[in-house]
């Protein structure tokens, strides 16, 4: 109990606003979805060596290596002491963070990775693409998202991996799986997890929906590169051995924190499938 009331007094303290200090890593980005993206919830065993360590909508995944740890994606700014917390609520040191796995360099999901990576001394991963957005902190050009103008702290400590590359740390061996759309540089990831001689496929799957800010078009000539990475993400998906599905937001894949449903990949893709034709449908007739 003193270990959740501990965290909670973190989520306190940087959901108040920036501290005296003001950590220019970890100010707060405002939301109208912060209450629900920054739920507290207490750190989760998935299965074997992996937990969540993160957020009633926005998933962090801890995976112990037994040679040092992995995070999977770092939420927003102001989130990254609660989710250092909730490691050491678990039992484990954040400098044993080796690496950082980004899904996106969009800032709820790469806001907190800077601070992350500063205070564990942790190399981030992320695509190619992925890579050139975080060492900026901004969008890229062809994002849907970029009348956002979501910025968020730029990250210094960046290795690149190419999809299906395999980084390999300890007992883990995790997958890098391209799963473009949302953005052209968002990658999966995907690992076997492992309790005696009983193993799961675990995939960290990234955001896979079809939005956009203000004047975008799905339909444009311009956004064609777009609707194919969809259409691989899409087929990448179905294609995976998953016997648990963890999506960046968690009602993306269902309710609950995971999915660990047959199909769970499959059913994650045909849901993508079917808004981004529902949005296609909606252009043509003139709306968004």
């Amino acid at each position: 109990m003193k270990e959740i009331a501990t965290i909670f007094a973190v989520l306190a303290a940087w959901t108040a606003g920036p501290a005296a200090t003001d950590d220019p890593l970890t100010r707060p980005i405002e939301t109208s979805r912060n209450a629900e993206w920054l739920a507290p919830a207490p750190p989760e065993k998935l299965f074997g060596n992996s937990y969540l360590v993160g957020f009633g909508g926005l998933s962090v995944v801890l995976i112990d290596t037994g040679d040092g740890l992995i995070l999977v994606d770092g939420a927003m700014p102001q989130a990254a002491p609660a989710i250092l917390a909730n490691v050491r609520t678990l039992g484990f040191k954040p400098e044993d963070i080796k690496y950082i796995l980004s899904t996106e360099p969009h800032f709820d999901h790469a806001g907190g990775l800077a601070a992350l990576a500063r205070d564990t001394g942790a190399t981030v991963v992320a695509s190619a693409r992925g890579v050139e957005a975080l060492r900026t902190g901004r969008l890229a050009a062809d994002d849907p998202q970029l009348a956002y103008d979501s910025r968020f702290p730029a990250v210094e400590r960046l290795r690149a991996m190419q999809d299906r590359e395999i980084l390999k740390l300890g007992n883990t061996r995790i997958t890098a799986q391209a799963t473009p759309g949302h953005t052209m540089g968002s990658m999966s990831w995907s690992w076997q997890s492992c309790e005696g001689r009983r193993c799961r496929s675990i995939v960290f799957a990234s955001s896979l929906n079809p939005v956009s800010g203000e004047g975008y078009l799905y339909s444009a000539p311009t956004s064609a590169a777009i609707v194919a990475g969809f259409g691989r993400s899409h087929n990448r998906m179905r294609s995976l051995a998953c016997d648990i599905l963890v999506s960046a937001h968690p009602d993306n894949s269902g309710p609950g924190r995971y999915n660990d449903q047959p199909g769970a990949c499959r059913t994650y893709a045909e849901r993508s499938r079917k808004a981004l034709a529902a949005r296609l449908k909606r252009e043509a007739a003139g709306s968004k």
